[in-house]
């Protein structure tokens, strides 16, 4: 197990400097110039501008750049913003809880609500509650998350006034309730037909049939023996969804106003904050591949028939 731990730790390493790599070559290639930007359509001499460049650093060669990023990124530095001087770090640690809280709600309901609905839907097979499980799930696929956010927003806060249209800079949990329904609506989706797809397909297996041949019960029969197996393809999808919920924030948190990763980086992108975009996007990385492997070692709990070499 040790000596698998190492080698995946390892292929992460080109794994994490290929993806900011590229998202540091994207935000360079992006057309106007940040610093010749703060002026507006005010005139400034060049000079003044190549100084600031050089004290950016912004006049070094891509490569160059990008080493600078790794090497202050070792050291806690994920840079500063041009327009206000700001660390980065600071942009970050204001957004990042906030999203957290959001990306967790949006998990656990996606985790709970999704598999109980699998699990409900694929024990009857064909029957009336697995066809309007597909229905239902096919409905929140088809509907784009901001046409669904947007008929929430109006149902549940301007026609019923249950909640409040936007949520407080706070983010109270509370307040994230329905974003995190919106934002995991999705993934809630997927993960009811992948455990339907899967439970109905281990429940005609044979080990199944040995279980309740030997007279087991069947909470034992399906808590233990139908979950253990059929939970496999869906903690493999879990595993990426928390970083794709962290990453795919942006429309939700702009319907509902929340102050989080996903404003953040629409706002950098807009006044061209590249730092800003780069580290975020590499914290969002790091969270990737560090799930990858913790999915790839729960597959041993789940499945005692896989060993690690």
């Amino acid at each position: 197990m040790g000596r698998y731990v190492a080698r995946r730790l390892l292929q992460m390493i080109p794994v994490f400097l290929g993806s900011t790599a590229l998202v540091f070559a994207m935000m360079y290639a992006l057309p106007g110039d940040p610093v010749r930007a703060l002026a507006g359509e005010q005139t400034v001499d060049p000079t003044q501008i190549a100084e600031m460049k050089k004290e950016l650093g912004l006049d070094l060669p891509l490569w160059h750049q990008y080493w600078n990023y790794l090497v202050n990124l070792f050291q806690g530095d994920f840079g500063t913003e041009i327009a206000s001087g700001r660390p980065v770090a600071d942009t970050i640690s204001d957004a990042l809880p906030v999203t957290i809280r959001l990306a967790l709600f949006a998990f656990v309901f996606t985790v709970v609500v999704g598999i109980s609905m699998g699990v409900f839907a694929g024990l009857k097979a064909d029957a009336l509650r697995d066809r309007g499980l597909l229905f239902i799930t096919l409905l929140l696929i088809s509907v784009p998350s901001f046409v669904l956010g947007f008929l929430a927003q109006h149902l549940f806060a301007h026609k019923l006034g249950w909640i409040s249209p936007n949520v407080s800079p706070e983010g109270n949990w509370s307040e994230l309730f329905l974003p995190a329904v919106v934002l995991g609506s999705l993934s809630l989706a997927y993960v009811a037909r992948l455990t339907r797809t899967s439970v109905a397909e281990n429940l005609r297996s044979d080990y199944i049939r040995t279980a309740v041949a030997k007279g087991l019960p069947r909470r034992r029969v399906v808590g233990v023996h139908l979950m253990r197996n059929s939970m496999i393809p869906v903690v493999t999808f879990l595993g990426t969804d928390l970083g794709a919920l962290l990453g795919g924030a942006v429309v939700t948190e702009g319907i509902f106003n929340v102050q989080g990763v996903g404003r953040a980086v629409f706002g950098a992108l807009q006044h061209r904050e590249g730092a800003t975009v780069v580290g975020i996007v590499t914290l969002i990385v790091i969270v990737y591949l560090v799930t990858s492997l913790l999915v790839d070692l729960l597959y041993a709990v789940l499945d005692p028939r896989i060993r690690y070499a």
